[in-house]
């Protein structure tokens, strides 16, 4: 299991879960087959909740295993 920020680096560096890693929406929108791996559960989450929102109905649609963090 795998916890990734969505956030963009700036927001990220003011704060951010322990052991997540950061990888921007559009980055990992872009570039997911470089991220991911369809055997990975995969738990996103942002500050807004509204770019992890966005991010997790996109992968899973692809046949990702990501799941929304809510904080």
């Amino acid at each position: 299991m795998k916890i990734i920020d969505v956030s963009d680096k700036y927001t990220y560096s003011l704060g951010h879960l322990n052991n997540s890693v950061n990888i921007p929406y559009d980055e990992l929108i872009n570039n997911y087959r470089k991220y991911l791996n369809k055997t990975e559960s995969y738990y996103l989450y942002c500050k807004s909740g509204k770019l992890s929102k966005r991010a997790t109905l996109v992968l899973s649609s692809l046949g990702y295993k990501v799941f929304l963090l809510k904080l």
